[in-house]
């Protein structure tokens, strides 16, 4: 199934950009479809890949950074941008 995914993170730190750009670059990396964007990162795959991914780049996210909030949209299908 193919998903289509808008993620937002807010590090509850003062210096935040850096671990926003970490984030985006480690999700471009990771195979599935990225597009960063000034307020959310949009993401696009397969279901199981998609959610992998998310899964990973949040845990090296609290891992390495300590406290951040994540919000995504979650939707089934292909919202990409034509």
């Amino acid at each position: 199934m193919f998903v289509s995914v808008q993620l937002s993170q807010y590090p509850l730190q003062d210096d935040y950009k850096g671990p926003i750009r970490e984030l985006i670059a480690r999700l471009e990396a990771s195979g599935v479809e990225v597009y960063p964007g000034r307020m959310s990162t949009e993401l696009f795959g397969d279901y199981d890949d998609v959610m992998g991914v998310l899964s990973d780049a949040m845990k090296w996210s609290f891992e390495n950074y300590g406290k951040s909030v994540f919000v995504a949209k979650i939707m089934a299908g292909d919202r990409r941008p034509r």
